[in-house]
């Protein structure tokens, strides 16, 4: 039998952070979880569209992060796909990021999780803002006309 290749540098990505927020810092920070998550990260089953970060108890946690369980996994050893799964980072970064949130308008959001050079999960997450309606539509503006620009250099 063959053995499988793995794609070592997957990363998966929460594109509507970008669209909806304005991102102010970012910070790479390690992961919590199960021994069958990381095979179903491995697999590509890792969704962050939804996923928010919370500090509850001077801890932080990444919430409603998807992560499908695989079929090869025990029935009595799967965790929930959208339990909490908490963050490792030092008591200071969590205090900065404390003093941040409360700001009005400030909030954290995770950005990607990757494999580093390591082959350990990790997880970018940012302090963020809310964008307006009128921000979006002139960011999708101006991504179409680069977009226009682009094509039309490639085509002369």
């Amino acid at each position: 039998m063959a053995k499988k290749e793995t794609n070592k540098t997957q990363v998966f990505k929460n594109r509507k952070a970008f669209h909806d927020y304005e991102i102010l810092e970012t910070l790479e920070v390690g992961i919590v979880l199960e021994g069958s998550e990381v095979k179903a990260a491995r697999e590509g089953r890792v969704n962050l569209k939804d996923s928010f970060v919370r500090i509850i108890k001077n801890e932080v946690y990444v919430l409603n992060m998807h992560i499908t369980h695989l079929s090869t996994t025990h029935s009595t050893y799967r965790p929930d796909e959208r339990r909490a799964r908490k963050l490792l980072l030092h008591k200071k970064q969590i205090e900065k990021f404390y003093s941040k949130v409360t700001k009005e308008g400030i909030t954290l959001i995770p950005l990607k999780m990757y494999f580093n050079s390591k082959n350990m999960i990790k997880m970018q997450i940012a302090t963020a803002k809310g964008k307006k309606l009128h921000d979006k539509r002139e960011d999708l503006k101006e991504k179409s006309m680069n977009r226009d620009i682009q094509r039309a250099l490639k085509n002369y």
